[in-house]
């Protein structure tokens, strides 16, 4: 099986975009809701587990990528 490089170089650039535009947008809108500190938290919780959802797509990607 060969790995195709481009798939995970993009997964490289866009998956820390990604975490951090769904801190932004999770941080946003819980702090009209709770306090600062459990906003931060849940926030930090979807930005990491954005990150590692983009990550392993790309991967999976290069895998199959043709």
């Amino acid at each position: 099986m060969k790995i195709n490089f481009i798939p995970i170089l993009i997964g490289l650039i866009f998956s820390p975009i990604a975490a951090a535009m769904a801190f932004l947008i999770t941080y946003e809108e819980y702090s009209h809701h709770t306090d600062k500190k459990k906003s931060l938290k849940v926030s930090f919780e979807a930005a990491i587990f954005t990150l590692i959802i983009f990550g392993i797509l790309s991967l999976v990607v290069s895998l199959f990528a043709f």
